[in-house]
């Protein structure tokens, strides 16, 4: 049986996906949690064999989420779960260590591969994602910016985006305010840009985030 831990902040989704799991007669899910901050506390007290991972949360996101737990505990793999699509994201989760990358748009078939599969110790990555990475680099695409930033620095980008003050950000990483703007100031030095409006702007440009309009 395969133990699944669900982690979105979402309560709908969890339930949906739950529901969507429990038909499958070798996967129990065995654990939820809204933040990633509890996703740590639940896979000390009971680790799971595959973590499904939001990649946007309040608080610690899904990034700094995966690195901790590849850190504390290898033995757990981890498969996000996004509505993201777009590079850097795959790039940055696969470098926080998790092992799958779906979007929240996929198939329940292809969910259930993908949780057995990764169970298996194999990687796994979106068949929609797959396909669009391997046609951006037959086309040799250019680089999205943000390919540039380490895995933290995106992690603190995506904050920065969800309208986070550096205290909060500081707070959910567990840093100080001050390394939080030498993350800031590196963000902008990589990027070329020099406010977080123009980080934004860049954002809306790479499809980093989705404009509302």
């Amino acid at each position: 049986m395969i133990k699944v831990l669900l982690v979105d902040d979402h309560e709908l989704v969890r339930t949906g996906i739950r529901r969507l799991l429990e038909e499958a007669p070798d996967i129990e899910v065995t654990g939820e949690a809204g933040s990633g901050q509890e996703a740590l506390g639940r896979v000390r007290v009971c680790p799971p064999d595959v973590v499904l991972m939001d990649l946007n949360m309040p608080g610690m996101g899904g990034i700094e989420t995966t690195r901790r737990l590849a850190k504390t505990h290898p033995e757990v793999r981890v498969i996000a779960l996004t509505v993201e699509d777009e590079d850097p994201f795959p790039g940055k989760l696969h470098d926080a260590g998790a092992q799958g990358y779906l979007t929240k748009g996929c198939p329940a078939e292809e969910m259930l591969k993908a949780i057995r599969k990764v169970a298996r110790g194999l990687p796994y990555v979106d068949a929609h994602v797959a396909k669009k990475h391997m046609e951006s680099d037959w086309e040799g695409a250019a680089k999205v910016p943000f390919e540039r930033l380490s895995t933290r620095e995106m992690e603190v980008a995506m904050m920065i985006l969800g309208g986070r003050k550096t205290q909060a950000i500081a707070e959910a990483l567990h840093v100080s305010p001050k390394t939080v703007s030498t993350y800031r100031q590196r963000i902008y030095e990589k990027l070329n840009i020099a406010t977080d409006v123009e980080l934004t702007r860049l954002a809306y440009r790479f499809g980093i985030i989705q404009d509302p309009d």
